[in-house]
């Protein structure tokens, strides 16, 4: 006759978790309680990924004994390496999918209104479901009370454009129904990552005194219109290296030829570091520097999960859903009658990039470096 299977965070049935040690027939040598099952949904953009971590130190102070799944994109899940709130990652694909649903959980928890994201929440065995779901219909809807701000959000872009000035943590954390405490992103670089990045710094020239600033100089193809041009890269760190800072860009694949080119104009005055190396190379990178000068990318929420002081510039998206954690600026056109708009294509000669004050941004730099 089988044993009893152990209630505990590390058995999985597979191999045992102790050497020379039998869980199942033993019984537990270290255990620790499963406690509050929490599945989190998250098949958005990989900023959101990482703004949605923001949302781990409350569920943790509502459930203190609990264990935390989370499914995400293949692309999202370097995000969540190493993260000490997060028990059990899953890439959204046929074989996650069917082990979650043999498994019955305390709560599911929706972030992403999307089609896909809330038929998952549907399909899965769940307690209490929170967040957005679908109808039979297959249209999205908010399925609890405190998803209703959230939702109308998404119908009245009035509404979101010009009168909310909620953190997408805070209305978040609303959505889950938990006690918003402005908690921070929540990411960790192991010590290997860090070993890698010292030597990394070594290679390249970079000093513990140096005043160092990265440029993340583009952003996803979805949203192009987020970027600063080639021109405004260039002047920008023209006048910077006059100062004397140090400048690394960075970025992803689809940057690689525009900061070859920039990169082709301060040959050996500035780094240009590798974009073709994965997702998380590309954070060890960005960790370097003191200042990230950012349009609203996953750059960006990359410098603020980083802790980093973060110079951000906003167009077609909305400056009030994002909190730099008063480490940081952020440069906007409340005036311009048409930002923030979320188009992909710009009817208006893309004003809002062009009126970007790129002197603020210089004087900004200067201001950090003074106090």
């Amino acid at each position: 006759m089988p044993q009893e299977i152990p209630s505990c965070k590390r058995f999985s049935g597979y191999k045992p978790c102790f050497p020379d040690h039998n869980c199942w027939k033993d019984g537990c040598k270290d255990n620790i309680p499963i406690g509050v099952k929490i599945l989190i949904i998250n098949l958005d953009a990989m900023g959101d990924v990482l703004m949605t971590t923001a949302q781990l130190p409350a569920l943790k102070r509502k459930f203190p004994e609990s264990t935390i799944y989370w499914i995400t994109l293949k692309n999202a899940a370097p995000l969540l390496f190493n993260n000490p709130l997060v028990d059990h990652i899953y890439t959204f694909d046929t074989a996650s999918i069917f082990i979650l649903q043999q498994m019955i959980f305390d709560y599911v928890l929706n972030v992403d209104k999307s089609q896909q994201s809330s038929a998952l929440l549907n399909i899965l065995d769940g307690k209490n479901k929170l967040g957005f779901g679908l109808d039979t219909d297959g249209k999205i809807i908010p399925i609890n009370k405190g998803a209703s701000y959230n939702y109308q959000l998404g119908m009245d872009d009035h509404f979101k454009f010009k009168v909310n000035q909620r953190t997408g943590q805070d209305y978040l954390a609303e959505t889950f129904e938990l006690n918003y405490g402005r908690d921070e992103y929540v990411f960790e670089l192991t010590e290997e990552e860090e070993q890698f990045i010292e030597k990394y710094k070594k290679k390249v020239g970079i000093k513990k005194r140096d005043k160092v600033i990265g440029f993340n100089t583009g952003c996803s193809e979805l949203y192009p219109n987020k970027k600063m041009t080639i021109d405004q890269h260039i002047y920008l760190i023209k006048e910077l290296l006059k100062r004397k800072y140090k400048i690394i860009l960075l970025g992803g694949p689809e940057d690689t030829k525009r900061n070859k080119e920039i990169y082709s104009r301060f040959k050996g005055k500035i780094i240009n570091s590798p974009t073709m190396e994965g997702l998380r190379r590309g954070i060890y990178y960005e960790s370097i520097p003191n200042i990230i000068v950012t349009g609203d990318s996953l750059g960006m929420h990359i410098a603020i999960a980083l802790k980093k002081y973060t110079i951000v510039w906003f167009g077609v998206s909305c400056w009030s859903e994002i909190d730099l954690y008063d480490r940081g600026v952020k440069l906007f056109h409340e005036d311009l009658f048409c930002s923030p708009c979320w188009k992909r294509q710009c009817p208006y000669d893309l004003e809002c990039i062009k009126l970007i004050d790129l002197d603020r941004i210089i004087s900004e730099v200067d201001n950090y470096y003074n106090k």
